[in-house]
C-alpha cells in the first residue's frame, strides 16, 4: 500500500506536514447520544493483556541491518560510499536523534504508534481510495434474483453484528506468539470507527457504543438499526425487511456525495467544511460517521467473461467510477461492506486503525457460519424498534457542484490508471511447500523476487508487512524482503550452467535469510520503524533532516518497487491494493493448502506489466517446484525431545 511504504511519502516529511500540539486531538470518541442501546452487552470479566513496551533499539545494530538489506541494490562504489555515509550518520547526527528518542522511548509504552498512526494516515493527503484502503472479497456469490441477494445481505450483516458483540465481550481469544500475548486492540477499533478529514491532519472517531448500520442505495443514506432498544441483535429476517423497504424507497439516484470521498484529503476537506455549513447536514455526517459500518448496495454491472475476478476486486477498491458505484461509497468508515447482485461481496476498509488480518478473520467467521449452521441469522430480536431513517444531505452553494466535478474526475483517472490481475496459481499450495521443509511465506516471497528479476533484470527493493502485536499497540515493521541470498538465488536460476543442486540450495538459503528477518521484523528489530523515528525526532525537535535519508542506499531501499503482504483466509477469497510507487507493483496473497491467490496491480503506462509479471510469477512457481524435485532433499531435522 503505497502510504506504508513509498519514500515520496514517509522521507519526504516536512516540519509544515507535522503536527504534534498537544491541544489539537486527532483521536476522539464520538458521545453516547450516537447510541440508541440502553445498554452494552454484558460482557465478561476480562483481563488487562500482558503486552511489551516498544523499545528503541540501538542505533548501531540498526545501521548494520540497514547496510546488509542496501548492498544488492547497489554497485559496489555506491556500497562502499553508502557504509561511509552511515558510518557518519552514527556518530553525528545519527547519535543525537537518537538520544532524543531514547528520552522519548522511556515516558511511552509505545512511542511509535501515534506518531505512526499520524505519519503513515492521517497526514497523508493523497485520496483513501486506491492508495490507503485495500480490498477484502468474500467468495464469489450467484444470486438468482434479488431475495437472494437481500438474503445474503441480510445475513452477512447479522453475522458481523455477531462478531462485534464477540469483541465487546472480549470473546476473541489471545493468541500468542511463542511466550507472548498478542495485542487484540485493534479488533475493537474496527467498529463505530470513522476518518474525518481535516487540513493538514485527519482526524479519527470512535464511537463503541454504535448499534446502527448505514446503508447507502442509489447514493441515498439510511440510518438501520441492527439492535433493539434492549441491546439484542436483530435476526436476518427483520434485517431483510429493512433492507427491502429500502430497496423499494428509492428508484432515482441521489445527488453522489460519496465519491468526494474518494478525492485527496484537502480536497475533501474543504468540501467536507464548506457541506457543514449546511443545516443538517453535520448532523447526518455525525451519523455515517458514528455507524458501526456501511452497507454499500451496489446497482447491477455486468462482469466480462474471464474478468470476474479482477473486477471484483477493482469494485472493492474504488467502485469502478463515477458511472459505475463510486458514488454508492463512504471512503472514510473503516469497514464498508459492499454487495451487488453480480454477486461481487467483500469489504473496502479504510487502514488508519487497523491492520488487514482481522478484517479477513472477520470475513472468514461470517463465511464459516453461513456455510455450516443452518439456523444462522434466525436468532436474534424479532421485532424492530425503529424503522430505517432517511438521512438529508444537501448543498449549501454551487462550491459544493465544482468539488462533485473535480472528485468525479479524479476518480475516474484512478480508476483508469489501476491494473489488477487475480492469478489463483493451482500447481501446489504450502502443503507441498511445507514438505520440503520450507517456509509458504518466505517461498513466496522468493517467487516474487525471481518473477521481478526475471522481467526487469535487477532486483527489487521488496517491502512485506509484520505485525507488532506482541507490544501495546503495535501495529507493523517492514520486512525487507531483497537481500544478497535472494539476489544470488534469482541469479542462479536464471543461470543455465548452475544445477538443479545448485538452484535448490540457492532457493533454501534465500529462504533462510528471510524467514531469519522475519524474526527479527516480529520482536520489533527491522530497520524501518526505528529510521522513521530518527526523522520524526529531527521534525519535533525543529532539526534539519540529515543527509542520510537522501543517500542513494538509503532512497532505493525505501522506493519499495514490491509491496507485498500476506493476508491469509480460509476460503477462496484475498485482497488487493494498490502499488506503493509508480513503477512498482503490489501484491497481496492467500496461501492455501493447495493453491495461492495473489492480487497483483500496477499502473497503467508504466514500465511495469502486470498481466506479463502474473504470467511470469507463475513459471516461476513452477520452476522452483523443478529444482526442489530434483535435487537431493537436504536431512532431515532431528526429532524434538519431549523432556
Amino acid at each position: 500500500m503505497r502510504f506504508l511504504n513509498n519514500g515520496r511519502v514517509f522521507w519526504n516529511l516536512t516540519k509544515n506536514s507535522m503536527n504534534y500540539q498537544s491541544g489539537n486531538a486527532i483521536v476522539r470518541l464520538l458521545p453516547a447520544s450516537y447510541s440508541n442501546k440502553s445498554s452494552d452487552p454484558p460482557a465478561e470479566p476480562r483481563e488487562k493483556q500482558n503486552l511489551l513496551t516498544y523499545h528503541v533499539l540501538p542505533l548501531k545494530e540498526t545501521l548494520d541491518k540497514f547496510t546488509a538489506t542496501v548492498e544488492p541494490l547497489l554497485s559496489p562504489a555506491e556500497f562502499e560510499q553508502q557504509k561511509k555515509i552511515n558510518e557518519e550518520f552514527l556518530c553525528t547526527e545519527g547519535g543525537k536523534l537518537q538520544k532524543l528518542l531514547e528520552a522519548v522511548g522511556a515516558k511511552e509504552k509505545n512511542w511509535l504508534a501515534h506518531r505512526w498512526l499520524n505519519a503513515a494516515y492521517l497526514q497523508y493527503r493523497d485520496p483513501v481510495t486506491v492508495y490507503v484502503s485495500p480490498g477484502m472479497t468474500f467468495p464469489r456469490q450467484e444470486f438468482k434474483d434479488i431475495n437472494a441477494f437481500l438474503d445474503y445481505t441480510s445475513k452477512v450483516v447479522y453475522g458481523l453484528g455477531e462478531f462485534n458483540d464477540m469483541v465487546k465481550c472480549g470473546k476473541i481469544p489471545v493468541v500468542k506468539m511463542g511466550k507472548n500475548e498478542l495485542d487484540n486492540s485493534q479488533f475493537g477499533k474496527v467498529f463505530g470507527t470513522c476518518r474525518i478529514p481535516k487540513p493538514v491532519t485527519d482526524e479519527i472517531v470512535y464511537n463503541p457504543r454504535s448499534d446502527y448500520v448505514v446503508v447507502i442505495y442509489k447514493n441515498h443514506f439510511y440510518k438501520l438499526r441492527i439492535y433493539n432498544n434492549q441491546g439484542l441483535l436483530l435476526s436476518a429476517v427483520c434485517l431483510r425487511e429493512q433492507l427491502q423497504n429500502i430497496l423499494q424507497k428509492e428508484t432515482k439516484h441521489g445527488v453522489p456525495y460519496g465519491i468526494l470521498t474518494t478525492d485527496n484529503r484537502d480536497n475533501w476537506a474543504t468540501a467536507y467544511e464548506q457541506l457543514c455549513k449546511q443545516s443538517g447536514n453535520k448532523e447526518s455526517f455525525a451519523t455515517i460517521q458514528g455507524a458501526l459500518f456501511t452497507v454499500s448496495l451496489d446497482e447491477c454491472t455486468k462482469l466480462p467473461k474471464g474478468e470476474e475476478t479482477n473486477q471484483l476486486i477493482l469494485s472493492l477498491i474504488h467502485g469502478g467510477g463515477s458511472k459505475v458505484n463510486s458514488g454508492n461509497r463512504w471512503m472514510d468508515k473503516t469497514i464498508q461492506l459492499v454487495v451487488n447482485p453480480n454477486g461481487n461481496v467483500g469489504f473496502t476498509y479504510e487502514h488508519s486503525p487497523a491492520e488487514g488480518q482481522p478484517i479477513a478473520m472477520m470475513m472468514d467467521y461470517v463465511v464459516k457460519k453461513m456455510k455450516e449452521d443452518p439456523n444462522f441469522g434466525k436468532i436474534g430480536a424479532s421485532k424492530v424498534d425503529e424503522e430505517a431513517k432517511k438521512l438529508q444531505l444537501c448543498a449549501p452553494d454551487d462550491s459544493i457542484n465544482k468539488s462533485l466535478a473535480t472528485a468525479t474526475t479524479n476518480i475516474d483517472k484512478l480508476v483508469e490508471k489501476l491494473q489488477i490481475k487475480v492469478l489463483k496459481f493451482e500447481g501446489y499450495g504450502k502443503g507441498f511447500i511445507k514438505k520440503q521443509r520450507l517456509g509458504p511465506d518466505s517461498f513466496v516471497q522468493m517467487a516474487l523476487q525471481l518473477a521481478f528479476y526475471r522481467m526487469h533484470n535487477e532486483p527489487a527493493a521488496q517491502y512485506e508487512s509484520a505485525h507488532l502485536r506482541i507490544f501495546e499497540g503495535g501495529r507493523t515493521e517492514t520486512i525487507r524482503s531483497c537481500s544478497n541470498e535472494s539476489l544470488k538465488f534469482c541469479k542462479t536460476m536464471v543461470n543455465s550452467s548452475a544445477t538443479a543442486q545448485d538452484k535448490a540450495d540457492a532457493l533454501r538459503a534465500a529462504v533462510t535469510s528471510h524467514q531469519a528477518y522475519t524474526r527479527l521484523a516480529l520482536q520489533g528489530r527491522g530497520v524501518d520503524r526505528h529510521l522513521l523515528g530518527l526523522k520524526l525526532m529531527a521534525l519535533e525537535n525543529s532539526q534539519p533532516i540529515p543527509k542520510f535519508y537522501s543517500s542513494p542506499g538509503f532512497v532505493k531501499s525505501a522506493s519499495f518497487r514490491m509491496s507485498t503482504s500476506q493476508v491469509a483466509t480460509l476460503y477462496d477469497a484475498f485482497m488487493g491494493y494498490g502499488p506503493a510507487v509508480d513503477n512498482g507493483y503490489a501484491c497481496c496473497y492467500n496461501p492455501r493448502e493447495n493453491d495461492i491467490i495473489l492480487a497483483i496491480s500496477n499502473w497503467r503506462f508504466s514500465v511495469t506489466d502486470h498481466l506479463k509479471y502474473a504470467q511470469t510469477l507463475e513459471s516461476s512457481f513452477c520452476m522452483m517446484k523443478e529444482v526442489l524435485e530434483q535435487a537431493t532433499p537436504p536431512p532431515a531435522a532431528p526429532a524434538k525431545s519431549k523432556l
